[in-house]
């Protein structure tokens, strides 16, 4: 009965305002067509980025999980005209898949998709002197720590970082979490919390997506 409800909300704050136009439609439609997990973030939780990237002035974004290019889709219709989003996605076919949708939305002067694993390709933009004004993490839980790590490497004062998925449905309260998404997660959060360099706060969401949270922090 609470999940109806959730969900029912969840529909509510949408319609009022994070409606999905044709090019995020047409999105949500090729993961299923093409057999992509099930696993984008809700409209809600897309706007809620979106006005996130807005608030944070942000002309250069990383995405660390493209998917299907949903998210990118939402984060990336924030930035100026002169803006960048790089967004990381291990799966070629995801990565294809993705390069259709931001093309249809009418992104692909903005968004430019690197194929490989994240932990490889964060130290490249290192070395590219790439600094973000804002860092999305939605990818594999387990090296969740390692990528906050080089998410802080590639931040300026005032860089905002965002990691999904960090409450787990409660499994996050388990000292011992048999599951190594979990695992992960658990690690990210006690290092999120022992981080000076960040102001940061861990914010519970139920919705369309059950029940989870996202960390958000701001760069000292």
């Amino acid at each position: 009965m609470n999940q109806q409800l959730f969900e029912a909300v969840d529909n509510y704050i949408c319609d009022l305002v994070a409606p999905e136009d044709d090019a995020l439609k047409a999105t949500v439609e090729s993961i299923e067509k093409n057999g992509i997990p099930q696993i984008s973030i809700s409209a809600s939780q897309g706007k809620f980025l979106q006005v996130l990237a807005k608030l944070c002035n942000a002309k250069k974004i990383l995405e660390v999980g493209t998917l299907a290019g949903y998210s990118t889709i939402w984060m990336a219709r924030a930035l100026p005209k002169d803006g960048k989003l790089i967004s990381l996605e291990y799966e070629q076919l995801h990565a294809d898949v993705a390069r259709e949708n931001i093309k249809r939305a009418g992104l692909d002067n903005i968004v430019e998709i690197r194929v490989g694993k994240a932990i490889d390709l964060l130290p490249e933009l290192a070395k590219e002197n790439m600094v973000f004004d804002m860092i999305f993490i939605d990818a594999d839980k387990e090296p969740y720590a390692e990528y906050f790590q080089w998410a802080l490497k590639l931040s300026h004062s005032g860089t905002l970082i965002i990691a999904d998925n960090v409450i787990r449905e409660g499994k996050v309260l388990e000292e011992n979490p048999d599951d190594e998404r979990v695992a992960g997660v658990h690690r990210f959060n006690k290092l999120l919390a022992a981080t000076k360099e960040v102001t940061a706060c861990i914010i519970q969401n139920v919705g369309a997506k059950e029940h989870d949270g996202m960390a958000i922090a701001v760069v000292n």
